[in-house]
């Protein structure tokens, strides 16, 4: 029986529909490296400003782009940068907060 082959994705977990998204993968790229940035300054006393700032950005572009993903390796990207983000973000905020 003459079956289509068909790439299994539905166990991946950077399953993908097989289109472009570029405005979410550029807001998953940009939430990484925020969350990034505020998690490592985070170990630093005299970086609370840039680590609040950088972790409630990229709060914010988090969330939207989990708003508007469409596919799961986006969602799991994302929810590592939230993360980061976040916990940057409170450390941050510990420290001195947005203002200082």
């Amino acid at each position: 029986m003459a079956q289509a082959l068909r790439p299994n994705t539905a166990g991946s977990l950077f399953a993908t529909d097989g289109k472009t998204h570029p405005l979410q993968d550029s807001l998953m790229a940009a939430t990484l490296v925020l969350g990034l940035i505020a998690f490592i300054t985070s170990f630093f006393h005299g970086l609370h400003l840039l680590s609040s700032w950088t972790g409630l950005i990229g709060l914010f572009a988090g969330l939207y782009g989990q708003w508007i993903s469409i596919t799961t390796r986006e969602r799991f990207g994302l929810i590592l940068g939230l993360g980061a983000s976040g916990v940057g973000f409170f450390i941050g905020m510990a420290n001195g907060g947005l203002f200082g």
